[in-house]
């Protein structure tokens, strides 16, 4: 007779839900289980009353019974926790990595595969159309993917009798362990395909044509569905992804469908205007650099940057102007520039020079 609170040793309130006593016996018992805790004397206890708990409280009417009485019947040698089925199954599965019992190994979805594809930014622009060779494993016609010779099968495996595993009794538990012979599969196969070599794939390289399309950006994945390795036992394939990779470009750097571009220019075609040569995707062309152009100004040209990957319009071409200043002057410069600097005196200055001057004076005073 057992006057325990079971609800307690679950951790669960008395109105707990089916699903919320099942979740809470799985990580007690993967917790606590004496294969876990080998220097814990007291664990297989623990172990046991947590198992009790769950026999009471995952059955309707044992659950009632004890909800009405506080007690509920227990018989000789315990609660049958191999009745728990799947459950256990799923636990022995979690300590020792093998698969539940009567599981077999079959046709599995192939692996997914990836291709690094590296663009120039006027290919990733325009858009292209480009062949690439694929090595993948795809199913062996000659045993039509089963790894077995033709005109012979698979035979039960002799080692666990077809059953994929092999039971251990340790203490009052009874321990699955994945067949080492057919490796969980329960079948061994004792006339592999000449061609295969069982395996049921072979090694060969597909030729695919991809469009890239226009306005795809660095990093970007291409999924081709079914274009991977091919299952194993006849086994859907698997997808391939074909990753963009866009080289740096001597001029541009994109940002969104914007292309910028360093521009520089010099004192005198800032501050007078010109017309300049810059590079666009599509070639050479002319900018004009209107007068008094501050240097980091940024001039544009509409619709010279990327397409827009859905199809709607595209960036613009973005110069930033750099103004460069002379590192050394002939006598005639400086004697310019110089005269230029006199006829600019009792002017008004610029409005970055005149408002950095006025912080100082409301900094410092003057």
């Amino acid at each position: 007779m057992a006057t325990r609170d079971y609800y307690a040793i679950l951790g669960v309130s008395r109105s707990a839900s089916e699903v919320e006593i099942k979740k809470a016996f799985r990580q007690l018992a993967l917790k606590h289980h004496p294969d876990r805790n080998p220097g814990d004397q007291n664990a297989g206890e623990r172990f046991k009353e947590i198992n009790e708990a769950y026999a009471v409280l995952s059955d309707p009417e044992k659950r009632a019974q004890y909800d009405r009485f506080g007690r509920v019947d227990i018989p000789p040698g315990g609660f049958d926790i191999g009745g728990f089925g799947d459950l256990f199954d799923d636990l022995f599965e979690g300590f020792f990595g093998g698969p539940r019992a009567g599981t077999r190994t079959r046709a599995r979805r192939g692996d997914d595969l990836r291709y690094d594809l590296e663009l120039t930014l006027e290919d990733a622009a325009k858009g292209v159309e480009t062949r690439l060779q694929i090595p993948r494993l795809e199913r062996c016609d000659a045993c039509q993917a089963s790894g077995v010779e033709p005109g012979s099968t698979r035979v039960t495996c002799p080692t666990c009798h077809g059953r994929g595993q092999l039971r251990y009794q340790q203490g009052f538990l009874t321990v699955a362990r994945t067949c080492s012979q057919c490796l969980g599969e329960g079948q061994v196969n004792r006339n592999p395909c000449k061609v295969c070599r069982g395996e049921g794939r072979v090694a060969r390289e597909r030729a695919l044509k991809v469009r890239i399309p226009a306005g795809v950006e660095d990093g970007s994945q291409l999924r081709l569905s079914g274009e991977g390795e091919g299952g194993p036992r006849g086994g859907p394939s698997g997808d391939l992804y074909v990753v963009i990779h866009v080289r740096q470009h001597p001029f541009f750097t994109r940002h969104g469908n914007d292309l910028v571009c360093p521009l520089p220019v010099t004192f005198t075609q800032a501050a007078l205007g010109a017309e300049v040569d810059v590079p666009t995707l599509d070639g050479t062309v002319k900018l004009k650099v209107p007068a008094a152009t501050q240097n980091g100004e940024v001039l544009r040209l509409k619709g010279k940057g990327m397409p827009s990957l859905r199809g709607r319009g595209r960036g613009d071409a973005c110069y930033q102007v750099v103004v460069e200043i002379p590192r050394k002057l002939t006598a005639r410069q400086r004697e310019l520039l110089e005269e230029y600097e006199r006829a600019s005196r009792g002017e008004e200055q610029g409005p970055l020079v005149g408002g950095f001057l006025d912080s100082l004076k409301k900094l410092f005073g003057g």
